[in-house]
């Protein structure tokens, strides 16, 4: 199943009025645990839900003036709360409420990142199941080396993104991790059990020290595991596309009634989806060598990653979002040419067989060393004259000599090298 086009539902997780929402959960969250501990009194946490708000308007008309955004939030909250506002933000600091609530962004785009994964797994499993016994040539520094099957491809690109799967979900819990522990992360002026109460409530977990902010290797990781997803989304982007050339045109993009490949060839089908994708990982790399950067801080705190934050938190994870649905579609309009396939696989005259001959003739008597060079000889010729493999080496003294007609011929099946593909398959889809 293609995942939901989700871009949307992405973007409301980065708007100015989401990230409020949630500096005012924090806060809330906060004032809560301080009814637990006594200090703040329940008849004037029930005036402060019930109040609590917050104008965008009003919160960008303060910050002119203010140039602070969290003084900013909570003076425009305060006029909501009246009277009652004293209580809010008792004993935190800034970062307190900031680094808390980015966890709580980052942990709902993992959600739907998650989702948009599996969508892609769901649709090579298909792929995979369809074509598991179609032999392709396979390549090596893309040259033909020796036979596999388009089921296996495709195999290999869902094991690549199950091991995704998994490093998202890890990743999405190394990042929920919450701070309310004050100035330099002593709770010096909110007691631990506020912390703890406040995160449970937020859905997160506290951290276990921090300073003024959660130590930024944390969210490096974070950043570092999206660009190993769009890394092995380009991989398979990069292999589309060498599979759509004309030469090769064993796999192809979609192209719908009423595309144009071309504004100057008529004729042209071009691999646009993989080459947009292969541009935005690399955009989604430079992210990830952002988030590396924060890591140094001044002490126990400065806000040089602040800026940096404000952009590769939405733009990374909504740019992974969108390559992991075009991926998804791309995999579900994908046009596949068996017939190409077989032409390919025999495009070289059997040479793609050497390997099996050489180990054959090792079996009659032969060194390594001669067998090699006895095989390597014939090959070149091959490749020279276009002219057929076998036939050239049952002309061959050194070959006759050692095996039959009927045990070089047995040397020239694809089905002997693809004989361990159920084995394969079970070992890769069992879970």
């Amino acid at each position: 199943m293609i995942p939901r086009y989700s871009r949307e539902e992405m973007s409301k997780i980065w708007t100015d009025e989401s990230k409020y929402n949630n500096w005012l959960s924090v806060e809330l969250a906060v004032c809560k645990a301080w009814v637990e501990e006594g200090r703040i009194p329940e008849k004037a946490f029930r005036v402060i839900k019930e109040r609590a708000g917050f104008k965008l308007e009003r919160i960008e008309e303060l910050e002119k003036t203010l140039k602070h955004d969290v003084i900013s939030f909570l003076t425009a909250v305060g006029e909501q709360i009246g009277e009652e506002s004293s209580y809010v933000h008792l004993g935190m600091t800034s970062s307190d409420v900031l680094d808390t609530a980015f966890a709580m962004q980052l942990r709902d785009s993992s959600d739907i990142l998650i989702e948009d994964i599996q969508g892609v797994m769901e649709e090579l499993t298909k792929l995979a199941c369809t074509y598991k016994n179609t032999p392709i040539i396979g390549r090596s520094h893309g040259v033909h080396a020796e036979p596999t099957t388009m089921g296996l491809v495709f195999a290999v690109w869902f094991d690549e993104m199950r091991r995704n799967l998994k490093r998202m979900k890890r990743a999405r819990e190394e990042i929920t991790v919450g701070k309310i522990s004050g100035v330099v992360g002593t709770f010096a002026n909110i007691p631990p059990t506020v912390e703890e109460y406040a995160c449970k409530l937020l859905g997160l977990r506290p951290a276990r020290i921090s300073t003024q902010i959660v130590q930024r290797d944390i969210h490096a990781d974070f950043f570092l595991t999206l660009a190993v997803i769009a890394g092995v989304i380009e991989r398979i982007a990069v292999q589309i596309r060498h599979y759509q050339r004309t030469e090769v045109l064993e796999l192809e993009e979609p192209f719908t009634e009423g595309q144009k490949g071309s504004s100057a060839m008529p004729h042209k089908r071009n691999p646009i989806i993989s080459e947009n994708l292969t541009g935005l990982s690399r955009l989604v790399r430079s992210y990830a060598v952002a988030a590396l950067e924060n890591i140094p801080l001044w002490h126990e705190h400065d806000i040089s990653h602040s800026s940096a934050e404000r952009i590769i938190g939405p733009d990374s994870t909504t740019l992974l979002d969108f390559m992991l649905v075009r991926l998804a579609e791309l995999l579900s309009g994908l046009n596949v040419y068996p017939e190409n396939m077989e032409r390919n696989l025999w495009l070289t005259k059997g040479l793609i067989f050497s390997q099996k001959v050489l180990l054959k003739l090792i079996e009659g008597g032969m060194s390594r060393e001669e067998a090699y060079e006895c095989v390597q000889k014939n090959a070149m010729k091959c490749w020279r004259e276009k002219v057929n493999f076998q036939d050239l080496l049952l002309m061959d003294p050194e070959v006759s000599d050692r095996l039959s007609p009927r045990e070089l011929e047995e040397c020239f099946s694809p089905e002997k090298d693809l004989e361990y593909v159920d084995y394969i398959f079970e070992r890769v889809f069992r879970e």
